[in-house]
């Protein structure tokens, strides 16, 4: 009998070390994946794509009679929330400073992708603070996009908006240019607004980035001829004009 208990034994060692080496590996396997996912986590962009563009109101008063310019670096994770807002070249008012900080944290960016997986980002924003010249020159402008003035003159369009997109901007943000902002989207069959950019930009990219949020949140129908094969490939224009501003 002891000739056969000792081959169990050397039987069970075999064993062990084997799914001890399997065990190895994986765990090897494991923290390289993981060291290739801390190389990638850190995507640095000069260009931050935002989902939801930083929302920050000020009045003259707050900007203590100078027009304020700033720049953060942003850092978000792999699902595009804001981790990190840290000023990295001031407005000259602390409070300014914070008061923007806290409006980035609660932005989000799109994510940012690479090698087809989603990575967190490091990026830098600019954000400039003008003084209202004269009260009474500044208005606001409405999401008149070239498509929603045809839809409301119910003249025929490839789409139409659900309803209209809400916009906030201002005689101020067009910086003394009237402006166009050109951009594109995909919809599904539900309406909802998928994989919109900007094709030509206005020249600001602040406000362009705040006409692409607008469209995202956007709700749109589709003649169902469109639903053939993938979602619907669509486009649009909205043009800005000192002189057609309402107060």
């Amino acid at each position: 009998m002891k000739p056969i208990f000792c081959l169990s034994l050397l039987l069970c060692f075999a064993s062990t070390a084997t799914h001890s080496k399997v065990n190895s590996k994986d765990n090897a396997a494991q923290q390289l994946a993981v060291q290739r996912s801390t190389a990638e986590a850190a995507h640095l962009t000069t260009r931050i794509q935002w989902l939801k563009f930083p929302q920050l109101k000020y009045s003259d008063a707050d900007l203590n009679g100078l027009d304020r310019f700033a720049i953060v670096r942003v850092k978000a994770d792999e699902s595009g929330k804001v981790i990190s807002a840290t000023v990295k070249e001031s407005t000259g008012l602390k409070s300014l400073d914070d008061r923007l900080v806290q409006a980035v944290l609660k932005a989000k960016t799109k994510p940012a992708q690479k090698n087809g997986n989603a990575v967190a980002m490091v990026g830098y924003q600019s954000f400039t603070f003008n003084l209202t010249k004269d009260p009474a020159d500044r208005c606001q402008f409405k999401f008149d996009s070239k498509n929603w003035i045809k839809q409301q003159a119910q003249q025929k369009t490839p789409f139409s908006y659900q309803t209209q997109p809400e916009l906030d901007i201002s005689s101020e943000d067009l910086n003394g240019y009237d402006r166009r902002v050109k951009f594109s989207f995909k919809a599904d069959k539900h309406g909802n607004v998928k994989k919109a950019k900007i094709s030509k930009g206005s020249g600001r990219y602040e406000l362009d980035q705040q006409v692409l949020e607008a469209v995202q949140n956007a709700k749109v129908d589709v003649p169902r001829k469109y639903w053939i094969y993938k979602k619907s490939h669509l486009k649009d224009e909205i043009q800005f004009k000192l002189d057609e501003c309402k107060q």
